[in-house]
């Protein structure tokens, strides 16, 4: 077993899009006393990179896009307060705004008032998911209802990241096309709804690693390892309810958690293993060699002790009860902050979908809270919950079914 451990970067987010420059290469090859050019061989052909930007996600359907698709490369979800959340028609005009416009959009088609139309045109796989906060589910089927989260004894909640009446995920893989379709949307809200919050987010690049790789978090860390997808057989119960009146729908976790990086920087390699309970270069179990090894919990080592502390994150998370599993699709931020020494404040954007949040995510953040190594570099400061209704057919508004 590695020795005891011991226990004690600048903005990378941009709401711009990022310019890549290409190198030419150029020659001259005269010699003296020499009448012609010294010839010059031929260079491998160019390549043209592949535009990813036309590539579509439908809006409608059985279920709402954004939840099952695939990670794009950016977040910017959107908390919203209704002006009158008793006032079901304007909800209702709320929502056909939205919907509208998030056809429109995602199909690369702009938006009804858009007055930039050239800005629609790359959607690069934009989906937009809509929320309906706790506030908003009592009225709405018993299966449909959503009850706020109990209190963690690890949470230091801020108001400024608290529950909102709706959410609006945006995803895409390029960042200006998620800039105009959120100020699309904000449009659509005024008069009706005031929006309280932004939470942005990032992966890696789409193209800068292998699709289906698993994201690294801020702190350096293969975050999201042991995580159902749509391929599994049982993600759709997983995921998916099958309530009365609420068929195809979920429900959604947010949940910023912010990590305190200068510590963290001061934890050497094997502690900051040790904390988790995964190697730190591919992911890796501590007990095993490839990322998608199971833990070996049982694994000692000659002195008699866990290799795997049974206090690190990975032993925490872990239950023996399948149930106990949702879908994550979280995302890294990293905003400035002048109070910090860094001069900037930096986390997870963490994003959950479960059929069943009482049953499937709050036990693993009960253990979690109670006892997790990581705890002592990672606070959550933000946390709500939402209905996310399901999909919707061509000409229909979301929640149509659960409003009428």
């Amino acid at each position: 077993m590695t020795s005891a451990p011991r226990w004690g970067r600048r903005q990378l987010l941009q709401t711009g899009a990022v310019a890549l420059g290409g190198a030419g290469a150029g020659w001259s090859a005269s010699a003296l006393g020499r009448a012609q050019a010294a010839p010059v061989a031929p260079g491998p052909p160019t390549v043209e990179a592949a535009v990813t930007g036309n590539q579509l996600v439908g809006f409608h359907g059985a279920h709402q896009a954004g939840v099952a698709t695939p990670p794009q490369a950016h977040l910017s979800l959107l908390g919203l307060d209704l002006l009158d959340r008793d006032d079901r028609d304007a909800l209702r005009r709320l929502l056909v705004l939205l919907s509208d416009d998030a056809s429109r959009l995602t199909a690369g088609r702009a938006a009804l008032a858009d007055t930039e139309p050239e800005l629609s045109a790359a959607p690069a796989r934009l989906t937009v998911t809509f929320g309906l906060g706790p506030a908003l589910t009592g009225g709405l089927p018993r299966g449909a209802r959503v009850a706020p989260l109990p209190d963690f004894s690890t949470d230091r909640l801020d108001d400024a990241w608290g529950q909102t009446d709706l959410a609006i995920q945006l995803c895409a893989d390029d960042p200006l096309t998620l800039a105009h379709t959120r100020r699309m949307l904000v449009k659509d809200v005024r008069g009706l709804a005031e929006l309280r919050w932004i939470q942005d987010g990032y992966r890696r690049a789409r193209g800068t690693e292998p699709d289906g790789t698993t994201m690294r978090n801020v702190m350096g860390q293969v975050d999201g390892t042991v995580n159902p997808v749509e391929a599994d057989p049982d993600f759709a119960d997983l995921v998916w309810s099958g309530e009365e009146g609420f068929v195809g729908g979920t429900f959604m976790v947010v949940r910023r958690i912010r990590a305190r990086m200068e510590s963290w920087d001061r934890v050497d390699r094997a502690g900051r293993e040790a904390s988790v309970g995964r190697r730190l270069d591919n992911g890796a179990p501590i007990t095993g060699v490839r990322e998608h090894d199971e833990p070996d919990f049982e694994a000692t080592d000659r002195f008699g002790l866990p290799v795997i502390d049974p206090a690190s994150h990975v032993a925490r998370a872990r239950s023996a009860d399948p149930v106990e599993r949702f879908h994550r699709r979280a995302y890294n931020y990293t905003v400035p902050d002048a109070t910090q020494a860094s001069g900037e404040d930096s986390g997870l954007v963490f994003i959950a979908f479960a059929a069943d949040l009482e049953r499937q995510f709050v036990p693993v953040q009960r253990r979690l809270a109670d006892l997790d190594r990581l705890n002592e570099w990672v606070t959550t400061i933000g946390s709500a919950v939402y209905a996310i209704p399901p999909g919707t057919a061509d000409g229909e508004h979301v929640a149509q079914s659960l409003l009428a």
